[in-house]
């Protein structure tokens, strides 16, 4: 059973040394545009935003949907949350550390459904995409929603996210995150051993790597620019920044994606920051921004 996303004081401290290039508003390389919208100033408040947690079970594990009290009374947008390799929805749930970033959502106003993804090793697979799009169903009847979801991918659940967004997706996607994501499924596969037969197993495939078609960086490349959130390090030993986020970047939609770079290991503790949860929430309400200007339902 591979570790918790708990994180060792050692990673925290190295997050904060000041060497190091956490994620600030610095840090974040916006793609060039004439006129870039803006993200709306957010109101200081007194302490987190208060949320109702519903549980929704299925064979594989359950999944989590927060609700800020805030969406009882207005719309709002979703946000579904897939896990890394070998956790559950159970694990962020319970973890501190993801719940930095949660927090910073819900004090948005936006409902958070920390998905099972149909298992822990389930790679982004168009059945476990099947299995979300059924825990949206039932998410989306349980607060006042605005008929926009987002997506955020952890690790592993970058396929996830990114296929939800693409076409042939059960549900409609307007924006996506990534942190330490893989993107590209064929670079996933020929990375180990231990991956190949996961992913393998996930797909029903033999021997022979993914067909492209398979793999959301290869149909990225022949769509149009996506809204991107996406945070990597240079020093990420397991996801490479090279083969996944600054090719996965080059499909970003000017004027609205961010780009963070970060330092330090694969989901160290600068991934969890109160900084970067801002710089998140701040990227998923310049898109609802700009759905409001297009005129799109009020949260």
């Amino acid at each position: 059973m591979r570790p918790l996303l708990t994180l060792s004081l050692s990673l925290l401290a190295a997050a904060l040394l000041p060497h190091a290039r956490a994620a600030t508003p610095q840090n974040v390389l916006a793609l060039p545009t004439p006129a870039p919208l803006q993200t709306p100033a957010v109101t200081p408040s007194s302490g987190p935003v208060p949320a109702e947690t519903i549980t929704l079970d299925r064979l594989s594990g359950p999944s989590f949907l927060r609700i800020p009290n805030t969406c009882r009374v207005q719309k709002c947008a979703l946000v579904v949350v897939a896990h890394p390799r070998g956790q559950s929805a159970e694990r962020l749930h319970n973890s501190p550390q993801v719940n930095v970033l949660i927090q910073a959502l819900l004090d948005a106003s936006f409902a958070v459904l920390l998905s099972d993804d149909g298992g822990e090793n389930t790679w982004g697979s168009p059945a476990a995409l099947d299995q979300v799009a059924g825990l949206h169903t039932d998410a989306v009847k349980e607060f006042e929603w605005s008929g926009r979801t987002y997506a955020l991918g952890l690790s592993m659940g970058g396929l996830l996210a990114l296929r939800s967004a693409l076409p042939g997706s059960p549900y409609a996607v307007s924006g996506v995150a990534l942190i330490d994501g893989w993107a590209d499924l064929r670079a996933a596969w020929g990375g180990s051993m231990s991956r190949r037969t996961e992913i393998a197993d996930a797909y029903g495939l033999g021997t022979a790597p993914p067909d492209p078609s398979l793999n959301p960086m290869a149909q990225l490349m022949n769509h149009a620019p996506l809204p991107l959130f996406v945070a990597a390090s240079p020093d990420d030993g397991v996801v490479s920044m090279k083969a996944n986020a600054d090719v996965l970047y080059s499909r970003a939609e000017a004027g609205v994606s961010d780009w963070v770079i970060l330092n330090g290991p694969h989901l160290g503790g600068n991934r969890f920051t109160p900084t970067l949860a801002r710089q998140l929430a701040g990227f998923f309400e310049r898109l609802e921004t700009r759905e409001l200007a297009r005129g799109g339902v009020r949260r």
